[in-house]
């Protein structure tokens, strides 16, 4: 994608005379690429990452920006996801912003209805509404060599140019069909619990779910006595904490309302005990193994509590892989659900679905109504991150880079090649905590990278290779502490594990330790240039 020296000539003349010409093979051979941006930074996403960075960049003073969401809403997997029971898994007063608490929610472990009109009022609040393009698709990325820019096409075919490009599309919104034979050829009604029908009616029908994740934890409950029959069909087991969950007063709402003091002690309060359970069981695995044996055995009691008659049963639900291997939830009603007249746990591995309903291999078929499959998404995988195609420099394209070359960037936000480019969902960037506690630092990581290159009078900002191949071998070596590494993961099926049989999920570090670096990394660690700079300095060479 480098030009030769007489193209750059070429355009270095056109750039001193302030002519705009289009690139070859641009794509948006009708408008010619602009002197100046349309926008200094676009983002692509509407989100939680999205509304975060939005909202970090108007906290810098920059408003040159747009949010690109191919949906209407903002909300991201909290406005997509409406299937019966959904709800936080990770305590409300831990997952949300830390800047702009919520006072109000119903319960510990808030209805996702509630987080969808949180991002709502949060994006009203910090006025991102009006920054964002609803129902725009991006189809891909291409970063302009010559002008420092980043030309966004989008799948209107409609070009938009951005100094800085931030894909902030999250991972949990390409919800994956499961490749079962005949599932195309079923008569009745099929959904994915990402994209929930409201319209279909399962009272008194007989339903199957496909997956025992942790969607289908909260789902099965929730529809368990309404239906006739409910088939559960179960490839790997799930790991179910009990949930501390309770309807929150109104008397400790207004206290929270009154004295915002009391909600961060809280607030302090659940993020120690998530950052015990989901970091320090699974982080820090073989230096204290003794957490992961004990989140074991919190399960296995609240199993026992839920089905204490029914050992057989009890030994299909028990997981054969180690805690953390694969999400674990939380529950107080999934197992017990098992233990009724109308649903039926199936371990018998599915040989093909057919016009009327399931048949397992012993040769068994259940007649259905409703299937629903609730196999989750994928997530670090190629098309889907990144959600779009980025061509960065010397025609490296980041999907196919991550696909051939392992996940990888440099704390989890810029990659090599790819200059003026930040992602909020990177390679080892999820901490256990919570989604929120990541946008905070990816957010603070690449607007501090956009008000350097400001400061500096700079277009172009990468990071040094060096730097990214230090990181992520520091990355490799604290993954050796994780649970990932044991032998226990072998059989979990999660999509923690990509397809090198790396875990580039979660970040081996704690929140306080990403939180730290975002805000004090070595800004040395990226190179900083300017176009007309390196256009006149090949010029003068040639």
């Amino acid at each position: 994608m480098a030009d030769d020296v007489a193209t750059t000539q070429r355009k270095a003349a056109l750039l001193s005379a302030g002519t705009d010409f289009p690139v070859p093979d641009s794509g948006c051979a009708a408008r010619p690429v602009p002197h100046r941006p349309d926008h200094e930074v676009i983002i692509v996403g509407a989100g939680i990452s999205g509304i975060g960075l939005a909202i970090e960049l108007k906290k810098a003073g920059i408003e040159s920006f747009v949010i690109l969401e191919r949906a209407g809403d903002v909300g991201g997997t909290w406005r997509d996801n409406r299937y019966p029971g959904i709800a936080v898994d990770i305590t409300s007063f831990t997952y949300s912003f830390s800047f702009e608490q919520n006072p109000d929610w119903s319960r510990v472990f808030a209805p996702g209805a509630e987080l969808q009109r949180y991002a709502q009022r949060v994006a009203a609040k910090y006025g991102v509404y009006p920054k964002a393009r609803f129902r725009t698709e991006v189809d891909k990325a291409v970063f302009l060599e010559d002008r420092d820019l980043w030309e966004v096409r989008l799948k209107n075919g409609e070009c938009l140019y951005s100094r800085f490009l931030v894909g902030a599309s999250g991972g949990l919104i390409s919800p994956k069909k499961p490749e079962i034979k005949g599932l195309d050829s079923f008569k009745g009604t099929v959904m994915h619990t990402g994209y929930w029908d409201d319209s279909v009616d399962l009272n008194g029908r007989r339903v199957a779910v496909i997956g025992t994740g942790a969607t289908a934890v909260q789902l099965v409950p929730s529809i368990a006595s309404k239906v006739a029959q409910l088939d559960v069909y179960q490839r790997t087991p799930i790991w179910v904490l009990k949930k501390p969950d309770a309807e929150i007063p109104a008397w400790l709402k207004s206290a929270f309302r009154i004295l915002p003091l009391v909600q961060r002690g809280v607030r302090a309060c659940t993020d120690a005990l998530t950052e015990t359970v989901m970091v320090g069981a699974v982080i820090y695995f073989r230096q204290i193994p003794g957490l992961v044996r004990g989140a074991e055995q919190a399960c296995k009691n609240n199993l026992l509590e839920q089905i204490p008659n029914d050992p057989e049963l009890r030994e299909k639900l028990t997981p054969k892989y180690g805690f953390g291997c694969k999400r674990p939830t939380f529950s107080n009603d999934y197992f017990k659900s098992f233990t009724r007249h109308n649903v039926e746990l199936v371990t018998d591995p599915i040989d093909c679905i057919t016009e009327t309903g399931i048949r397992t291999r012993d040769g068994r078929e259940r007649p259905i109504d409703v299937l629903i499959t609730a196999t989750g998404y994928r997530v670090f995988e190629k098309g889907n991150m990144p959600a779009f195609e980025v061509w960065g420099r010397d025609g490296v394209e980041l999907g196919q880079f991550w696909d051939e070359h392992r996940y990888q960037a440099y704390e989890a936000v810029s990659v090599p090649k790819f200059p003026n480019y930040f992602g909020m969902l990177g390679p080892y960037g999820l901490t256990g905590t919570s989604y929120f506690k990541m946008v905070e630092a990816h957010a603070i990581h690449a607007v501090r990278c956009i008000k350097e290159a400001r400061r500096r009078g700079k277009t172009r900002v990468e990071i040094g290779q060096g730097p990214h191949e230090r990181y992520f071998q520091d990355v490799m070596r604290r993954q050796q502490n994780t649970v990932f590494v044991s032998s226990s993961c072998a059989s979990s099926n999660s999509y923690y594990f990509d397809k090198h049989g790396d875990a580039p999920m979660l970040r081996p570090t704690t929140t306080v330790e990403m939180l730290w670096r975002a805000k004090h990394f070595p800004m040395e660690h990226y190179r900083f240039s300017c176009a007309e700079a390196r256009v006149a300095a090949a010029q003068e060479a040639a």
